[in-house]
């Protein structure tokens, strides 16, 4: 049996990579959380200070953190 990774994807409504990188884990099977920082204050907060930037998608990937659609960091985090 498998132990999925935990996987929060911090994102707007209106962000196009944010619904590329949704779309990408979705095909994969893997499960997520996600935080709309655009109206969850205390999840930009939490964003905010994983990463040091208000950039969107974020993604924590387990204890790892990605920026940005990086399809290849997030494959290799996830195993995929």
């Amino acid at each position: 049996m498998t132990v999925q990774t935990s996987v929060i994807v911090y994102s707007t409504p209106t962000c196009p990579y944010c619904t590329l990188v949704k779309n990408f884990l979705a095909d994969h099977n893997v499960t997520y959380e996600e935080k709309d920082v655009a109206a969850d204050k205390e999840a930009r907060q939490e964003m905010l200070s994983l990463t040091g930037r208000t950039a969107v998608p974020a993604l924590k990937i387990g204890d790892d953190v990605v920026v940005g659609f990086d399809r290849a960091r997030i494959s290799e985090l996830l195993g995929l």
